[in-house]
């Protein structure tokens, strides 16, 4: 599947989060040109720290295809996950991490690639960021001002 196309069903989810007041991030998982898993955030709604959109995503994919293990999909994510959410991508093993926004408020610009490429770690991960980077930024940007303004 092309990743604008696949970004832009990832933004669909972020605008869902935005409409739950809760910060708009969206993922979904693509296997084998098959959408598997569809999340956004919820940890307000859900009182649950982990309930990042891609958490949920990868629990739904998990479910939806019976094993932990993803191998072969992509992650497509509007912003870049935290090291929680790497974390998880790497112990799925999921092949490719797509990503919209870079995270701007993050210290160490080389978490994530130092995250999913452990050298402890018998998986590795690749990644993409900045596909459709302007949109998922401009989404964020917007939801963040609106909750300053009120």
């Amino acid at each position: 599947m092309d990743d604008n196309l696949c970004m832009r069903l990832a933004i669909k989810e972020g605008l869902k989060a935005c409409r739950e007041d809760e910060v708009p991030i969206g993922a979904i998982i693509v296997k084998d040109n098959v959408i598997i898993a569809k999340a956004h955030n919820k940890r307000n709604s859900s009182k649950i720290a982990t309930h990042h959109a891609e958490i949920l995503a990868i629990e739904k994919a998990c479910k939806k295809i019976g094993d932990w293990r993803l191998e072969g999909a992509i992650i497509y994510v509007t912003l870049e996950p935290c090291p929680m959410c790497a974390g998880a991508i790497a112990n799925s093993r999921i092949k490719k991490l797509v990503f919209g926004a870079y995270d701007t408020s993050a210290q160490n610009k080389t978490i994530l690639n130092t995250i999913l490429n452990d050298t402890r770690l018998n998986h590795k991960v690749e990644i993409l960021g900045g596909v459709l980077d302007e949109t998922c930024s401009e989404m964020l940007t917007g939801f963040f001002q609106k909750k300053r303004n009120k």
